[in-house]
């Protein structure tokens, strides 16, 4: 099932299963923003990334000598069990609770909340976890919207630059299987930007660490249109796209991959987030569309 809100600049889908955005169009133009999910190439629009982002070494974790298997990113994406629990004009908010079936592969519980709201031309996004035990749990979570590139006919990807908000020095890090290598390499050419194009993700993702930009915009030298990422609090970015698609990634991450040489405790991963018992945690970023 799809759920739909709009306001006088932006009609939004939401899919059900996952929580995941299934559309951004513009009310003025018609355009659409998210990428259609095409199966034979990248069948998904932009998936909820929880309780981990990226892969897991050897596809599993440690929690208290117990051994878990999680896919990459986790399984709330395409998730039949959440549900929608708040639809009003300009809102949607959907929930995923653990249970038994969640605990087979993750032994926490957990009440998981992901809310759409229009606010003018942008679409503010909410994750807020919910730790109901007695006990700590650890989680990630992080987005993955997919833009078209290009949105307009006539462009070209190579068209298509990302402009960051501030100058960055900050390397990006190798993956190997799916894993954070121990290398990184320089990737700015131009201290605030990054140029699209049909190569750049042959050797896959591009994966921040110490960005200092909070916000990042996908643009084009052919037209007017801005789609900004805002992500205050989110320390790890991802950038990717399958080599010679038409879309970009723009992926704000609280958590990251293993990196090839972790110990797969769960408890001491790199970027895991720990929840005391009865506490909440509450993270957002913003979608952001200009049109001329």
């Amino acid at each position: 099932m799809i759920h739909y809100i709009e306001n006088q600049h932006l009609q939004l889908a939401v899919k059900r299963y996952g929580a995941e955005i299934y559309s951004i169009k513009s009310v003025k133009t018609d355009k659409e923003f998210i990428w259609d999910a095409n199966p034979k190439i990248w069948a998904n629009h932009a998936p909820v990334l929880f309780p981990i982002v990226g892969a897991l070494k050897e596809g599993f974790f440690y929690y208290e000598d117990k051994k878990y298997s999680l896919p990459q990113h986790g399984f709330m994406r395409s998730n039949q069990q959440v549900i929608l629990v708040e639809n009003t004009a300009g809102s949607l908010k959907f929930l995923l609770k653990s249970s038994e079936q969640t605990k087979e592969n993750y032994p926490f519980d957990f009440e998981f909340y992901t809310s759409y709201i229009l606010e003018q031309n942008s679409i503010v996004v909410k994750h807020e976890i919910y730790n109901p035990s007695d006990g700590e749990i650890y989680f990630s979570v992080g987005a993955h919207p997919a833009f078209k590139c290009p949105v307009n006919i006539g462009e070209d990807y190579n068209d298509y630059y990302l402009e960051f908000e501030k100058e960055e020095n900050s390397k990006s890090w190798k993956i190997d299987n799916g894993l954070i290598a121990l290398e990184s390499e320089e990737v700015f050419k131009i201290p605030n930007v990054l140029n699209l194009h049909r190569d750049i993700f042959n050797q896959g993702a591009l994966v921040f660490k110490d960005l200092k930009s909070r916000k990042i915009s996908l643009k084009s030298r052919k037209s007017e249109q801005v789609v900004t990422l805002k992500f205050d609090g989110f320390p790890y970015m991802g950038i990717w796209a399958k080599p010679q698609a038409e879309f970009v990634c723009i992926e704000p991450w609280l958590g990251i991959a293993d990196s090839v040489d972790a110990k797969q405790d769960i408890s001491t991963k790199e970027g895991i987030i720990k929840l005391l018992a009865k506490e909440w945690f509450r993270a957002s970023y913003s979608i952001e569309i200009i049109e001329p």
